[in-house]
């Protein structure tokens, strides 16, 4: 059985050649030491800053909307535009 025997070794030498993947984060802020604690500095925030980042949020998504549906729009106008000056159907 050549074909069997040559695809294991194809496999097992790319296998070989893969990086190590358990060694990428070590060096990083939590590692996989058991010993290591996570710390983060988060800071509080009141009511306030949180109402005026819910209410930025929402201008942000309104705008959005706004762009997309009038995008939309001017694109379905183009198209009946075309359709009708053209004759395509």
């Amino acid at each position: 059985m050549p074909l069997g025997e040559s695809m294991i070794s194809s496999l097992k030498s790319n296998k070989s050649i893969t990086l190590d993947k358990s060694s990428r984060f070590k060096k990083t802020l939590g590692g996989y030491g058991k010993n290591r604690k996570h710390e983060f500095n988060f800071p509080d925030a009141s009511p306030q800053l949180l109402e005026r980042i819910r209410l930025k949020a929402k201008k942000e998504h309104k705008r959005k909307q706004l762009i997309f549906t009038v995008f939309f729009v001017l694109l379905f106008i183009i198209s009946v535009i075309s359709v009708f000056y053209f004759n395509i159907i």
